[in-house]
């Protein structure tokens, strides 16, 4: 009888062995870890970091909804699989999923970060995430979030308002059928959190096209 337990119980030990992972650190469905969160909230490089590690798991992060730009965040999150069927990206559509946060804090530094002002959601084209309402220019982070963008410097408000315009000329192209083409391959913003603002507004110092 003591023989069968023992086989019974590697054979249960090997079974979980086998069980497939997920990510760069082999993260098995429904597993918990802790993620840190940068306050550079849409930058280019903002990505989640498994905590201690501090590196990337290399797996998209969805489900936290309450989250504010300028504020570190420590949070507890859970891979979960996906079975369904392909996605149009053709990725796996595996995720990490939000829990709960475990600290929250304000970043207090003025180091500069970048944006990227020109990006796309594969399979879709590249487009110019800058919309204008009245005299405010805002930088899109997805459908229902947007960050102010203000400046000091004319010469960044007229690169903004030029940004704007070509973006109109492309929406009213779609609107007539007309697809044309983003004339520029990147837009870079160098940014820091508004003081006069902070958490609803990045304060653009330097814009950087590339053609």
């Amino acid at each position: 009888m003591k023989h069968i337990y023992l086989l019974l119980s590697v054979f249960i030990f090997s079974a979980c062995s086998k069980e497939e992972g997920y990510g760069s650190f082999n993260l098995k469905d429904g597993q918990e870890v802790e993620l840190l969160i940068s306050h550079r909230y849409g930058a280019v490089g903002d990505t989640p970091l498994l905590f201690p590690r501090n590196e990337s798991p290399q797996l998209p992060f969805s489900g936290f909804d309450e989250r504010e730009a300028g504020y570190t965040y420590r949070v507890k999150a859970k891979m979960a699989v996906y079975r369904g069927s392909q996605m149009m990206d053709g990725g796996s559509g595996h995720s990490l999923q939000f829990i709960k946060t475990i600290s929250k804090e304000k970043y207090e530094d003025n180091e500069p970060f970048e944006l990227s002002l020109v990006r796309s959601i594969v399979p879709g084209p590249d487009m110019i995430w800058l919309l204008k309402e009245a005299d405010r220019y805002l930088y899109i982070l997805d459908t229902e979030t947007q960050l102010q963008l203000t400046f000091h410097d004319e010469q960044v408000g007229e690169k903004l308002e030029e940004i704007w315009q070509h973006n109109k000329e492309i929406q009213q192209g779609y609107t007539d059928g007309i697809y044309n083409n983003i004339k520029w391959k990147s837009i870079r913003a160098t940014v820091t959190h508004d003081p006069e603002n902070f958490g609803k507004a990045y304060l653009v110092s330097h814009i950087e096209f590339a053609e």
